[in-house]
């Protein structure tokens, strides 16, 4: 089909005026504002997104906030949206844009592909939205739409950028690119779409030849394999839990963590807890015999229930074991390298901590 382009952005505009849901970040203006908008929706549902948006800005106003604020600040307040990684490469790009631009966000989608974190996508969502750049933003509610519409089962990345290059509306860019993604949230939706209230069904070259169902062909993702994680949950007679911080880059990246490792079977974490215990507090080695310095006494270990989380390509499950620490005379040092920390119920409370390691000390 050879759809009207003019015909079809006005029947697509006229949807979004109408129809668009009512959103904190709908009618933004400010570019900091836009971005941190988009930033959470990667991966993460709106209905999430909205218990965040608001509390996030009363606390990072505005790019300098963001970018003077302690790391360990910024992903505790993103604990909870999973992938930490965003809230880095966000709290990075912000003290880049402090440094470069004096905390003006830049206004072109070039320019904001620059930002660690930015990708195509976001890039020209914010520079649309922001600074109305007429430059398309294709995620995944806009590939679905222009798949059907051209009736097209696996579209390439190329493809769909200069589909959508070609109908961003020249006037209105940002709320076109807004208005397709809603269109796709909410009428051209996976697996139920509402053909009959789509006001482009005239348009659709799926809907024509009956195939909508089969638009865009399903993509084959590997399935995450399944890992089992001993955890090694040390508790002094005070309260305090050992917690060491992951490395930046990789899984949970800068998060507060319990002491961790892979075994290959449930049955196998008990014993992997406690030699990983006796290895931190006997300065990351197992003493030969069973003894440790300073007076130090273990007792336990007890079991704690387990957690489940799936991660993007982990389908984690966590067995716990508590093991409770005498100090003895001396005051309990941590080890050093990955950095550690004997962290209080207070502190515990304010460390940002994935949500299974959260679920996990809940139980203490």
């Amino acid at each position: 089909m050879n759809p009207d382009p003019d015909r079809l952005r006005a029947d697509v505009l006229t949807f979004y005026d109408r129809r668009k849901r009512d959103l904190p970040w709908r009618g933004e203006e400010d570019p900091y504002r836009i971005l941190v908008s988009e930033i959470m929706l990667q991966q993460t549902r709106v209905d999430t997104v909205r218990g965040y948006y608001e509390s996030w800005l009363q606390r990072f106003p505005d790019v300098d906030a963001l970018a003077a604020a302690d790391e360990d600040v910024v992903l505790k307040a993103w604990e909870g949206l999973g992938y930490y990684r965003r809230a880095r490469n966000l709290h990075a790009a912000a003290r880049v844009v402090r440094e470069r631009s004096g905390g003006e966000l830049p206004a072109s989608a070039a320019e904001l592909r620059a930002l660690p974190g930015i990708g195509e996508y976001t890039a020209g969502a914010v520079a649309s939205i922001a600074f109305g750049e007429a430059v398309p933003a294709v995620d995944g509610n806009v590939r679905r739409v222009l798949s059907r519409w051209h009736d097209v089962a696996e579209p390439s990345p190329r493809w769909l950028r200069d589909r959508a290059a070609e109908l961003v509306d020249r006037d209105r860019p940002g709320d076109w690119n807004q208005a397709l993604m809603e269109l796709g949230a909410t009428v051209c939706t996976p697996r139920e779409p509402r053909c009959g209230e789509c006001p482009v069904a005239w348009a659709c070259g799926a809907h024509e030849a009956g195939t909508v169902h089969e638009r865009p062909a399903p993509t084959k993702k590997q399935a995450p394999r399944e890992a089992i994680f001993a955890l090694c949950v040390l508790r002094t007679t005070g309260g305090a839990v050992l917690l060491q911080r992951r490395p930046a880059g990789g899984l949970l990246g800068g998060m507060w963590t319990l002491p961790e490792r892979e075994v290959d079977a449930a049955a196998d974490a008990e014993q992997a807890a406690c030699s990983l215990g006796h290895e931190l507090l006997g300065g990351m080695r197992e003493p030969s015999d069973g003894a440790l310095p300073g007076g130090v006494s273990l007792t336990g270990p007890t079991p704690l229930p387990e957690v489940r989380h799936r991660f993007s390509h982990i389908d984690a499950t966590y067995v716990p074991w508590r093991i409770d620490v005498e100090p003895g005379e001396n005051p309990l040092s941590a080890p050093g390298d990955p950095p550690f920390h004997w962290a209080s119920p207070a502190e515990v409370d304010a460390l940002a901590l994935p949500v299974a390691q959260r679920s996990v000390l809940e139980h203490l």
